[in-house]
Order: C-alpha cells, then sequence, then structure tokens
C-alpha cells in the first residue's frame, strides 16, 4: 500500500514538472499582439471616458443658459480632443 502511495505521489510531482507554464507568450509574435490588444483597449478606455466628461460639460453649459449650439459644439470639441488622445496613445506620437 505504502508503494503504491509513493508511486502515486511521484507521478504527479513529475506531471507538475513537466507541464509548461501557463499563460506565457511562447513567441515574440505572440508577445507583440498583447502588445497591440492593451494598446487598443487603453485607447477605447480614453475614448471611453472623454465621452462621458464631454455629455457631463454639455449638461453643464445647458444647466448654465448656454444655448444649444454652443453646448453641442463644446461636447463636440471634447470629443474630437479624446478621440486625439487615444490615437496617440494606440499609434504613438
Amino acid at each position: 500500500m505504502n508503494r503504491i502511495t509513493i508511486g502515486i505521489v511521484s507521478l504527479a510531482v513529475a506531471a507538475a514538472l513537466v507541464s509548461p507554464p501557463p499563460g506565457h507568450a511562447q513567441t515574440q509574435g505572440m508577445k507583440r499582439r498583447q502588445d497591440r490588444r492593451s494598446d487598443r483597449h487603453d485607447a477605447r478606455g480614453t475614448r471611453q471616458e472623454g465621452r462621458h466628461v464631454a455629455r457631463d460639460a454639455k449638461q453643464d453649459c445647458k444647466d448654465a443658459g448656454g444655448n444649444r449650439m454652443e453646448c453641442r459644439q463644446l461636447k463636440r470639441g471634447m470629443k474630437q480632443d479624446a478621440r486625439e488622445s487615444a490615437r496617440e496613445q494606440k499609434w504613438g506620437d
């Protein structure tokens, strides 16, 4: 019985040592692909945040008595700035 237990434990340890570590890039191409995914994700977050900030700014403009056209242009400019920031994040300077 003891010999069987020792054999099973030794097989389990050997299997753990032989298996490759999960989640690591195996090639440079895979690493670059992951970097691009990260860049796209960061750029998307920047655009999304810009939308929220612009929406709030437009509402503040309307609450302060600004006319519809001025508030719309304010929101539009802020969204354009957010898009430009996202492009710079994604593609570099």
